[in-house]
């Protein structure tokens, strides 16, 4: 199956129009070239799996810059598995460093949360607004 338009790509590959485009910008897709005679740009059936992977590849965190190497190495002959192992499993170690932030930033909002009154304080005297504060002066 090939010879789709843009309009007929985005929607087998569930993303928008302009999300192609973008993906054309940032050169992890190719545009095809417009037809001399006139008419559509057409994109091969394996644009499709192409736009699928970086869909994938994003909601699994790697950056588009990393998506692209990722389609380096799988284009290389030369490339090994290890390579993309070695690119997963750093992937992995940055998502485990955000975890350990967001657990940190979770307990301090516990904490300045249950010193909150609620009401019966003005918003200018708030024990929330005053640790932020306190914490931005530090």
């Amino acid at each position: 199956m090939s010879n789709l338009t843009i309009g007929h790509l985005a929607k087998k590959a569930s993303v928008g129009v302009e999300t192609i485009r973008f993906y054309e910008r940032k050169g992890l897709i190719q545009q095809p070239p417009k037809p001399s005679s006139g008419g559509y740009r057409s994109y091969s059936s394996a644009e499709v799996e192409r736009v699928r992977f970086i869909r994938s590849a994003q909601q699994l965190g790697f950056s588009l810059r990393e998506i692209d190497e990722l389609l380096s190495l799988e284009a290389d002959p030369d490339a090994d598995c290890q390579d993309v192992h070695a690119k997963a499993k750093h992937k992995l170690e940055e998502v485990e460093q955000k975890l350990k932030r967001l657990r940190a930033v979770r307990s301090a909002l516990k904490s300045i949360i249950t010193t909150c009154p609620k009401k019966g304080r003005a918003a200018g005297r708030c024990t929330i607004l005053q640790a932020l504060n306190t914490k931005n002066n530090r």
